[in-house]
């Protein structure tokens, strides 16, 4: 009977295997696939003039700028935000490390939204800093200011979550043998901890711009979504949704698309590279 049942397992592995692959297969042809497809099928579905005429508009445009341009700012950023927490919690202990993790996470367990309301209650003209905020001339909520803070807070964990494994793996024995040969701090950062995790934080950069580049939730909070002065990609394609512009909004979402296509693809080839 044993081995009747170890001959037969060989079989109903390749079995298993196989109804696996084809479940995947079909579950990512319908659900990531099939709505890509659809996107630029209706995009282009009343050809190519119109689809040019759509992007070429310069509400359509002013969108695409302002998206690029928080992405510009956002990145960079957190970027710097995340090399230095995980250089910090990684290379260094002290009281709170825990809590340090903790707080950096916090933006991946609350919903956007949330952020973007807690930013209106204090930025707001009735949130705590908004007499302050109008008493200096400063306009924070309904400008690029808190579009670019909305994006850090949401996208703030990305490089972070990425680079901090990887400097915990390699421990601090290659920057304490840097500094017993004389570099300094700048030294050791450039010329030992960068280049062992380059790929990690290009990985984790790409992330943020992904991200960046596709918030919604906490944007349309504190933009106000004026059309052609804080509306962004995102909220663009819905207003032209709401507009009944169908074509226009599917050309602005194909833009989007495109966008998530690269990042995808650098995506898999930084996963190759990442040590």
């Amino acid at each position: 009977m044993s081995t009747a049942t170890l001959t037969h397992l060989p079989g109903q592995s390749r079995t298993t295997e196989r109804a696996l692959i084809g479940l995947a297969v079909a579950l990512t042809l319908f659900v990531v696939v099939a709505p890509l497809v659809f996107i630029f099928v209706r995009a282009f579905s009343s050809g190519w003039a119109v689809y040019a005429a759509n992007i070429m508009h310069p509400q359509t445009l002013h969108a695409i700028w302002l998206t690029t341009l928080t992405a510009l700012i956002v990145v960079p950023l957190n970027v710097a935000f995340g090399v230095s927490a995980a250089w910090a919690v990684a290379k260094h202990r002290f009281p709170g490390r825990g809590i340090l993790v903790t707080i950096i996470e916090i933006p991946f367990s609350i919903s956007p939204i949330i952020a973007g309301i807690c930013y209106l209650l204090l930025y707001g003209r009735q949130g705590l800093l908004g007499p302050w905020l109008q008493a200096h001339d400063l306009q924070v909520l309904f400008a690029l200011p808190g579009i670019v803070l909305v994006t850090m807070f949401v996208t703030a964990p990305f490089v972070a979550r990425e680079v901090l494994p990887l400097m915990q793996a390699q421990g601090t024995e290659q920057e304490q043998a840097a500094v017993t040969l004389g570099a300094s701090g700048w030294q050791v950062f450039r010329r030992v901890t960068l280049p062992n995790i380059k790929w990690a934080l290009l990985y984790g950069a790409v992330l943020c711009t992904a991200r960046a580049v596709g918030e919604f939730g906490g944007v349309s909070v504190v933009s106000g979504n004026i059309r052609g002065q804080t509306n962004t990609l995102p909220l663009h394609v819905e207003l032209l949704f709401n507009d009944l512009n169908a074509v226009g909004a599917f050309a602005a979402a194909s833009t989007l698309t495109l966008i998530a296509v690269i990042a995808l693809v650098v995506k898999a080839f930084l996963e190759t590279r990442k040590t």
